[in-house]
């Protein structure tokens, strides 16, 4: 990109916003107008020399009743993909006074194009805001100034009057350009999607050399696809197809590039269809495609070789569950998000907000198996990608299933600051499903935080660019690969990534108080329900009010219930035995064993005493039962009774010596002896951490430092004091 051009067409276009649309839009509407009109003006300026030529073929077509045109138009057009019929350029239209009749000709104008064309201006929804523009009396004047010969907004060289060569407006440079003009423009409404469809030039840049010079050595010629999902105003794309070109033509090869991409937002939409067209390539324009990519898929069935993206991240996609006939996320059966994966269903889905990891999904199920170079996919991520999401959910099995199927090849940690829109770290991810045999198995981190050249004057949140030679560096370590400075780059096998996510439980231990306070709290229990254990055989007195406190105090208390079976004895009989035999085991020392208690408990119901076999009395003993860490463990069919409100989660990586049963020894056995697991409950989850792998500790100051320096405030701030009150003290 021309960094003058871009100066002078963003002065341009701001200097036309304050002349033109000052007082009769907010701020945060210039886009409606200015954004239409330079995709126009761009039309118009490719197609002013055969104006004439046009003209003269559309007369004949029209003398020969030919109804068919666009074909034999566009030719006269200079064998274009678009054509004007009608009888105006831009130019001509500037010289009307007449406001009415202005409006009417810029009308006939418009709808002289081809329809691919109107199809663009239609996205802008330009056509709504001409009869403003006219009652304004700001259209004319809006006209002459786009039609102003010191610019150029063509995609061509032009000279103007005075002979100076103007340069071409290039897709790069518009896409810039308009996202400067949405970023200025919102920053006066306080609005920040600016940079939502834009990847700066040094990243797309990164993000080719990534794809394709790896590999530059094995281009053939033959026809090569790159689709971007997220295309923005088709920038990548554009840069891509300029990348693979030049390797082709280094190579001494003959290539054939198809684009494909999708886009789901009108503005940017037009401008990467535009930029198809204007550049010759009318049959790529029809592989833009309009939608979202999660829920209306444009290329499904297809397969492309190069797949490089920047997709929204942080984005909510509930219209897309909407879409899918408002159904919910469990209930999505779309075979790039559920995949079958070792003979069951798989789901790679993230959390309803953030998407990212759905166009990730959608590439990888987009790979070619079937040739040489296989498939390469360069992303855009934010940090979350790489950790969010618990074992077993779509994040993580996302990771689980690119690593665990050899593709990821590298991730490459950007600085801050990078977007114009936001200053969080960002990452690229490569990943290909033909990796070199030396990467097998492996994959490589590369940390280029630190790699950064500031700018001279901050891009919205953008401070600092990769420049060449930082590009340069970065690519160096990735062929480098395992050879590469440690300090930036390290190599890890697949497996470091793996964890298994595994429940600890501890088992329950209870103990039995029965004591003369737990025995009139049972009691107080009883008596809520009116039953009457008298005053004799030991059972301690309880006052109404303590009833009434205890009974208000414990909710479990209106859980039990007592429906007399036939056959049995009637409730109140039943609590009368149960509470004489706890009476007589009564002791000022708990039962530390459950166990042993309740066989106590039964030799005692069934003796000669009492002889009752009424064994349904556990819900009785309500407040005679507590934890305690130092009672005997509780056991039910011969295996221990789960504490549940014990029971943890516990991270096992994949390389830990001697694996799970190892890592209960000697991580939790030291700590909680009593601790036991089920690996069959394990779960498998992935993350990669940058901070793990290249966290460098800072080195603390020493205490000879730290006093020094507090001396030598109190050297500064010595006699401040009096200075500050003269001399009152």
């Amino acid at each position: 990109m021309d960094k003058n051009n871009f100066g002078q067409l963003v002065s341009f276009i701001f200097g036309i916003a304050n002349d033109c649309l000052v007082d009769v839009y907010d701020v945060g509407d210039y886009r409606k107008i200015i954004l239409p009109m330079i995709v126009i003006r761009r039309f118009d300026a490719i197609l002013e020399p055969t104006k004439q030529d046009v003209l003269k073929m559309k007369k004949q077509l029209d003398e020969n009743n030919i109804v068919s045109q666009d074909a034999a138009l566009n030719h006269a057009a200079g064998n274009l993909s678009f054509s004007n019929s009608s009888d105006y350029t831009l130019s001509d239209l500037k010289s009307r006074t007449n406001q009415q009749q202005l409006k009417q000709d810029f009308i006939t104008y418009l709808d002289g194009f081809t329809q691919n064309v109107q199809d663009i201006i239609n996205k802008f929804e330009f056509r709504k805001q001409i009869d403003k523009l006219s009652e304004h009396d700001i259209l004319g004047i809006l006209i002459s100034k786009f039609t102003d010969p010191s610019i150029n907004l063509s995609s061509h060289e032009v000279r103007n009057a005075a002979g100076v060569t103007l340069p071409a407006l290039d897709n790069h440079t518009m896409g810039t350009v308009f996202e400067e003009v949405i970023r200025k423009f919102n920053e006066e409404t306080n609005i920040t999607d600016a940079g939502r469809h834009f990847t700066p030039r040094d990243i797309v840049e990164l993000i080719t050399d990534l794809a394709f010079v790896p590999i530059k050595d094995k281009i053939e010629s033959t026809t090569y696809s790159i689709y971007d999902g997220a295309c923005g105003t088709g920038g990548m794309l554009t840069v891509a197809e300029e990348h693979i070109n030049a390797i082709a033509k280094q190579y001494r090869k003959d290539v054939s590039i198809n684009l494909f991409g999708q886009e789901n937002a009108d503005e940017t939409y037009a401008i990467a269809r535009s930029d198809m067209l204007l550049k010759g390539e009318g049959a790529q324009a029809e592989n833009i495609y309009f939608g979202s990519t999660i829920s209306n898929d444009g290329f499904s069935n297809r397969t492309f070789d190069f797949m490089l993206s920047n997709p929204p991240f942080g984005t909510p996609w509930k219209t897309d569950l909407k879409a899918w006939g408002d159904i919910k996320k469990e209930e999505i059966a779309d075979t790039r998000f559920v995949v079958n994966y070792n003979g069951e269903p798989f789901s790679l889905i993230p959390d309803i907000g953030d998407p990212q990891m759905l166009f990730l999904a959608n590439n990888i199920s987009k790979m070619k198996k079937d040739t040489a170079l296989g498939s390469r996919i360069v992303e855009v991520h934010n940090g979350s990608s790489l950790f969010t999401g618990k074992a077993g959910q779509g994040p993580s099995n996302l990771r689980r299933y690119i690593i665990e199927q050899d593709l990821l090849e590298a991730i490459v940690a950007l600085p801050e600051k990078m977007f114009y829109n936001t200053g969080i770290g960002t990452f690229l991810w490569v990943i290909t499903n033909k990796k070199e045999k030396r990467r097998k198995g492996k994959v490589q981190l590369i940390d280029a935080t630190s790699f950064k050249s500031p700018l001279r004057k901050n891009l919205g949140e953008k401070n600092t660019e990769i420049t060449s030679e930082i590009r340069k560096n970065i690519l160096n370590m990735l062929m480098s690969f395992d050879k590469a400075d440690s300090t930036y780059s390290k190599v890890f096998d697949n497996s470091e990534f793996g964890y298994w996510e595994i429940p600890v439980f501890r088992p329950l231990r209870q103990k039995v108080t029965i004591n003369h306070d737990t025995v009139k709290n049972t009691l107080a229990m009883f008596r809520r329900y009116d039953i009457d254990f008298g005053k004799s055989d030991g059972i301690p007195e309880v006052r109404a009010d303590e009833i009434l406190a205890f009974n208000e105090n414990n909710p479990t208390v209106r859980k039990i219930k007592l429906p007399p079976k036939k056959g049995q004895l009637k409730a109140e009989e039943m609590l009368g035995q149960f509470m004489r035999v706890i009476i007589d085991l009564m002791s000022d020392t708990p039962y530390m064993d459950m166990q042993k208690f309740i066989e106590l408990f039964e030799n005692h119901a069934i003796s000669k005493k009492y002889g009752f076999k009424y064994k349904n009395y556990s819900q009785f003993m309500t407040y005679l039962i507590s934890k305690d860490s130092n009672a005997e463990i509780v056991y039910e069919k011969g295996k221990p009774v789960i504490d549940t409100d014990l029971t943890e989660k516990e991270i096992v990586p994949f390389n830990y010596k001697g694996g799970i049963q190892a890592f209960i020894d000697n991580e939790i056995k030291p700590y909680a002896p009593d601790a036991f697991t089920n690996e069959e409950a394990a779960v498998v989850g992935y993350e990669l951490s940058f901070t793990k792998y290249f966290y460098q500790p800072v080195q603390l100051r020493t205490l000879e430092e730290i006093t020094a320096d507090i001396r030598a405030v109190e050297a500064e701030t010595d006699g401040l004091l009096d200075e500050i009150i003269g001399g009152a003290i």
